[in-house]
């Protein structure tokens, strides 16, 4: 499986957990299913609804955030297709309460925050007997550059 965004895209990723920096940050990965694979558009940066204790190394999307990201999904003619966080400190790879906590059927983008830089993502699938993550290939779409030399 493959994962598709913009640079820009994942640049608002990895700057939204570099401000949620040393808690983790999370939000809603805006797009389309409709092709070979999963296409992200857009993202819904969400704040972390957990307590403050244990934001460091915990996330919480509450109720009204997921029905306000299925509402502005739906005003951009888009679906919801994952979820992204950031690990303080830790590897991009998904946690024990990560797998306990996701949903089949999503992608799940982890960007590893360290010391309030971000350095790498990686995205995630669960299997559909909630058993384990496989990683996807995240396919990070350039923009095209002019050639402005004479040919």
């Amino acid at each position: 499986m493959k994962l598709t965004l913009t640079e820009e895209t994942l640049r608002q990723i990895h700057s939204h957990g570099e401000a949620a920096y040393p808690n983790e940050g999370a939000g809603f990965l805006l797009g389309s299913n409709n092709g070979p694979w999963p296409q992200v558009s857009a993202i819904l940066p969400l704040p972390n609804a957990r307590e403050a204790e244990t934001q460091h190394n915990r996330y919480l999307i509450v109720e009204q955030d997921y029905l306000r990201a299925e509402l502005e999904a739906g005003s951009k003619s888009l679906e919801l297709v994952g979820v992204f966080h950031s690990h303080p400190d830790h590897p991009p790879r998904p946690s024990e309460f990560d797998r306990a906590h996701a949903l089949p059927n999503f992608s799940y983008i982890i960007t590893s925050v360290h010391e309030g830089r971000a350095m790498e993502s990686r995205s995630w699938r669960l299997r559909e007997d909630r058993s384990a993550f496989d990683e996807e290939t995240l396919h990070v779409n350039r923009p095209l550059t002019a050639d402005h030399s004479d040919h």
